[in-house]
């Protein structure tokens, strides 16, 4: 059975493992201004923390917030299992060929009938495939990376299907077993390899974790062709956005006002103390509302950038005043419209 909730590590010494309603990490690129750094220590968050924390625990390591989480799958032998669900997906997975096609988005569900997690990140060739156990790649050493992971109640994974049918992500280790497929039919079809039939080019989707914490989700497929920061999730949200994405010379889009709501990009981010780097060594997607009273952050898949316009991607949206806090105080500079 998937743990009752998610598996996190500490970042104090000495305390002992705890379930967790939700985490977000921020792995840390290698260079940063006037430093260049390991590459694989991360900042935690969490529901019993009230700001970033560092992991004492490094990302490569088979301890720690992720490798713990995905260690109920790889050591409890849930892929195995027909009592639960998973699936694997990136649309550059470890090992195999890169295919066209597929939705800009990474992550993992593990979840039984009673319960389970999604993880959402943007490491390319993450995770290793359950039979390898927990490894971390080489190529994420690099660049700036976030992954959110958040526990939800088996209803909520009937939600969360749907959303998936419009990310069309490349599901390169999965299980649905007959037992699922008539509550999760698009996951069944994902799982073997089929696109799902599309309602519309876009869905956004309430979603409630085991512990009542409200996230919105927005998903697009590549049929939506726009921007879904500035086109869709800052209208929907009425805030102003200021985005940290992956920034590619001569792919990037530049800021945008000519919407009621704006999307900005961020330039430069700073840690908690003197620590900055640049956006273009930060593979990370997230973004914060530019006023502090509209408190929102979100967590997501897709870069600002041209070809990503034709790309199935999402966001997944939090209005806690905690995240929003950490993340906010992280933009040291963005550009204006």
């Amino acid at each position: 059975m998937v743990s009752s909730s998610v598996i996190s590590s500490s970042t104090v010494a000495n305390k002992r493992r705890t379930g967790v309603n939700r985490f977000i990490i921020y792995k840390l690129p290698r260079y940063k201004i006037g430093e260049v750094g390991s590459g694989v220590d991360y900042m935690y968050l969490d529901s019993s923390v009230e700001s970033w924390q560092m992991s004492k625990f490094m990302v490569n390591t088979s301890q720690g917030a992720i490798a713990n989480t995905l260690n109920q799958l790889y050591m409890g032998k849930a892929y195995k299992s027909n009592s639960s669900v998973y699936a694997l997906y990136n649309d550059a997975p470890p090992i195999l060929d890169y295919i066209q096609g597929y939705g800009h988005t990474k992550g993992v569900l593990l979840f039984d009938r009673s319960q389970g997690f999604w993880l959402s990140h943007s490491i390319p060739h993450f995770p290793s495939f359950p039979e390898r156990g927990y490894l971390y790649p080489s190529s994420g050493k690099v660049n700036g990376q976030t992954a959110l992971c958040v526990t939800y109640q088996y209803e909520q994974f009937l939600r969360i299907a749907k959303q998936m049918a419009y990310l069309y992500p490349r599901f390169y280790n999965c299980s649905v077993s007959a037992a699922f497929t008539e509550d999760l039919p698009q996951l069944a079809q994902l799982c073997k390899g089929s696109k799902p039939t599309l309602a519309s080019d876009k869905r956004m989707e309430q979603l409630f974790s085991i512990k009542g914490d409200k996230f919105v989700s927005f998903v697009k497929s590549e049929h939506y062709v726009e921007d879904i920061y500035t086109g869709w999730a800052a209208q929907a949200l009425h805030a102003d956005l200021l985005v940290e994405s992956w920034q590619r010379q001569g792919h990037d889009l530049p800021s945008n006002c000519s919407l009621p709501k704006h999307t900005m990009n961020i330039k430069r981010i700073q840690l908690p103390g003197s620590v900055m780097f640049r956006s273009y060594y930060d593979h990370s997607k997230w973004c914060v509302s530019q006023a502090y009273e509209d408190q929102v952050t979100c967590v997501g898949d897709l870069n600002r950038e041209k070809p990503q316009l034709w790309r199935g991607g999402g966001l997944i949206c939090s209005f806690n005043p905690l995240i929003y806090k950490a993340f906010r105080q992280l933009v040291n500079w963005y550009i204006s419209c």
